[in-house]
């Protein structure tokens, strides 16, 4: 059967862009197209957490993000008789360690982060095909045949799997006739990015505070000479988004007449809601990002939700596209469903504290704790120690035996799996996708600080296996090693003929 791609993706924003990275550097073919005609220019998402930022170092942007962004602002609240407070939003102790090697939250606008995102795709010889709209489906057992717009003229494109990463009106949710139950939170606000002279951009200003239906919060975007302006506005009537009728709503809110908005890049009205899509895939087809959840931005969690749920997909296609079961596609949905609901419910009661004045961002936020314990891929009978089967599999400084300094992370980075033995007595059979490395005395890597011992708790002899993704599949004993791999690799990877064998299938 003839196929023109294996996978279509229809949205270019970060869930898309997310993908579309981890399929081609796994040498899938793809096809990343988006209806507009031009790149987002909006700052809307602009916190990117701690995981994403792993995230991003696994894709090989995470310094570039960072040298295009910048950390976020001491917050600056003023009080209505002309006092201030000052305040951080994260906790004032959080610092890198070993295990976690990025603590804060990153500040850096949405446009920009896509701009790093889409220079990355480039190096990988790809590029979103901007000006080209998904405008109907069909899906068999087989693959989905698509029909796309594009200068006028209709393409049918047929591609084995479809995934959409097309936001919160999701026209593949719609089409899949998904519903996406929730709330309306009964918030209606604005966001802009402005060029305006008056305040200083060494906080992020905060006025009226404690008047939750008229504050105005004005932020210097890192990297940039912009601002962000945001404000709660009436839930129903027209709102001047010009300079002019910023500077008046600016005005109007703070009693000061010394701030000038002088330009207006992009700005935004919107109503803030909370919803779930009931699935997130029906047969070849899947919803990622935004088409599945829509959220409150309050402590920047929806972007970096998407990112994951992109980066959770990926190399489950792959491996589906490779030759490993289709059942493998069931744990998308099953691993990341249930972190939106969390995150949804987290975003609401920050949305909650910030009416009441408060602005803290603690450790939920920053997304790092986030695991599927508990959940299919999760290896039965792991051993159970400081950490478990589902866990975030955390970084370590350590030595190559060449004397070399290096990290656990620089190991897990690429598109394989790792098997990670800690003092092993012997060495398991090579495996097609799964890097096998070693720590000790005469071993791959030395643990010349005890980080890793520290952080995963194992002992001598056991063996530590982590996902594509960075969780912890399964820690196991020397002990039955290969039978229990190849009881688990079964589910996660294509059927190689020496695995046949291993597993005790007979050849032709």
């Amino acid at each position: 059967m003839s196929f023109d791609t294996d996978v279509l993706i229809s949205g270019a924003g970060a869930a898309g862009l997310t993908l579309a990275i981890d399929l081609a550097r796994r040498g899938i073919s793809f096809r990343l197209i988006e209806q507009n005609t031009q790149p987002f220019s909006g700052s809307r998402g602009k916190g990117i957490q701690p995981r994403t930022m792993e995230i991003f170092e696994d894709l090989g942007i995470v310094d570039r993000m960072a040298a295009a962004g910048g950390p976020y602002p001491p917050l600056c609240q003023y009080r209505p008789d002309g006092t201030h407070k000052m305040s951080l939003l994260t906790e004032a102790d959080v610092f890198p360690t070993a295990a976690e090697p990025y603590a804060a939250p990153l500040m850096l606008p949405q446009f920009a982060t896509e701009a790093v995102m889409r220079e990355r795709l480039s190096e990988l010889g790809h590029h979103p095909h901007f000006g080209t709209r998904l405008t109907g489906f069909e899906q068999d057992a087989h693959g989905v045949t698509a029909r796309i717009e594009q200068d006028g003229g209709e393409q049918v494109i047929r591609a084995r799997f479809l995934v959409g990463t097309d936001g919160g009106r999701s026209f593949v949710r719609h089409a899949l006739a998904i519903d996406f139950p929730g709330e309306a939170l009964d918030v209606r606000a604005i966001v802009a990015d402005v060029r305006l002279e008056g305040l200083d951009r060494s906080v992020w200003h905060r006025f009226q505070f404690s008047s939750p239906a008229m504050q105005v919060m004005i932020c210097p975007l890192a990297g940039t000479d912009l601002f962000q302006i945001q404000a709660p506005v009436a839930l129903d009537g027209e709102v001047d988004l010009s300079p002019a009728g910023l500077t008046a709503l600016i005005e109007d809110r703070t009693g000061r007449g010394d701030i000038t908005v002088r330009s207006v890049s992009w700005s935004s009205v919107y109503t803030m809601s909370a919803r779930l899509a009931d699935r997130y895939r029906i047969g070849r087809v899947f919803l990622a990002g935004d088409a599945g959840h829509v959220h409150p931005p309050t402590g920047g969690q929806g972007l970096n939700t998407s990112v994951q749920d992109a980066y959770n997909l990926g190399w489950k296609l792959a491996s589906v596209l490779a030759g490993a079961p289709e059942a493998l596609l069931d744990s998308y949905e099953a691993e990341r469903r249930p972190i939106a609901l969390d995150m949804l419910a987290l975003s609401t009661r920050l949305l909650g504290e910030a009416k009441q004045g408060t602005m803290r961002r603690d450790r939920e936020a920053r997304q790092i704790d986030l695991g599927y314990r508990g959940f299919s891929l999760s290896a039965p009978g792991s051993a159970a120690g400081k950490m478990q089967a589902g866990d975030r599999a955390p970084d370590a400084a350590c030595r190559g035996q060449a004397g070399q300094p290096t990290r656990l992370f620089t190991v897990f980075q690429g598109t394989h799996w790792t098997l990670l033995g800690y003092q092993p007595h012997d060495r398991p059979s090579a495996i097609a996708g799964v890097r096998i490395v070693t720590v000790g005395a005469g071993h791959e890597l030395v643990d010349d600080r005890g980080h890793i011992a520290e952080v995963y708790g194992v002992e001598p002899g056991q063996w530590v296996l982590v996902r594509p993704d960075g969780y912890i599949a399964g820690i196991f004993s020397s002990d039955g090693l290969e039978p229990q791999l190849s009881r688990y690799f079964a589910q996660v990877l294509p059927i190689t003929p020496r695995r046949y064998a291993r597993m005790g299938v007979p050849q032709d």
